[in-house]
């Protein structure tokens, strides 16, 4: 019986972790993805917004494997330095794409509604962040980060409507701010806004107010105010994440 019992619950792994296998083979998360998909989709959306990867990564490996080749000529034993070019060429490459994906990243979503998470997901681990706190039948939003900074608010959308729904935010945060400085963001390319692409490093930029032990207590009474909120239909529109690009850059 308990041979019996054995063997099914061995069927029963094996059948699971096939299933398992086969839903992170279709799977569309990048978390689910090895690193060889990971590279190729990075490689691939970055490609499709960027005319000039290609150009750099082949022109980075053959300045390297040259470098190799030249070097070859003078230094024993000649067959290392043609190696060493070719693992220099494809650092390069790596390097090249790692670079010119954020800004492709950048491209892909620009223009729509929700396009300012992209951004904000760049911060890091040091900021706790909550999309799309506030919007309105325009599809201007507000999302907001709490930092080192203290609670920064980001609008995206039309210019008059979207800075009406900021303000009205910062009133409401500053309302039970906690003696912590408040910081509204317009996301955009008229003045005295803050293009999408700049925008992770002009919060990083922002003077220090709190401790790393207070981001996450404001973070969790700020949780308060959001369940005061009246419920509302999120807009219509993609809501895009970073996720995917740092993880096919970077790797798991």
């Amino acid at each position: 019986m308990a041979s019996e019992r054995a063997k099914q619950l061995a069927a029963e792994q094996k059948a699971a972790a096939k299933a398992e296998k086969e839903r992170k083979k279709n799977s569309e998360d990048p978390n689910d993805w090895g690193r060889g998909r990971q590279f190729v989709e990075a490689f691939k959306i970055t490609k499709q917004f960027d005319k000039q990867l290609m150009p750099l990564i082949i022109g980075g490996f053959v300045l390297s494997l040259a470098v190799g080749g030249i070097l070859s000529l003078f230094l024993d034993p000649w067959w290392m330095w043609w190696i060493f070019g070719v693992l220099t060429g494809l650092l390069v490459a790596m390097y090249v794409l790692s670079w010119r994906a954020k800004g492709a990243m950048f491209k892909r979503y620009e223009g729509q509604a929700g396009a300012a998470e992209v951004g904000l997901n760049l911060l890091g681990k040091t900021w706790i962040k909550q999309p799309v706190i506030a919007f309105d039948r325009y599809q201007n939003i507000v999302h907001r980060v709490v930092g080192p900074a203290g609670i920064v608010l980001v609008g995206e959308g039309q210019p008059g409507r979207v800075r009406e729904l900021l303000a009205t935010e910062i009133k409401r945060h500053e309302a039970i701010k906690y003696s912590v400085p408040v910081t509204g963001i317009v996301v955009g390319d008229a003045n005295n806004q803050v293009p999408l692409a700049k925008l992770d490093k002009y919060i990083k930029k922002l003077p220090k107010a709190i401790k790393g032990s207070q981001v996450t207590e404001i973070a969790a009474r700020l949780k308060a105010l959001d369940g005061s909120r009246p419920r509302m239909p999120i807009p219509k529109g993609p809501m895009p994440s970073a996720k995917g690009g740092r993880a096919a850059l970077r790797g798991r």
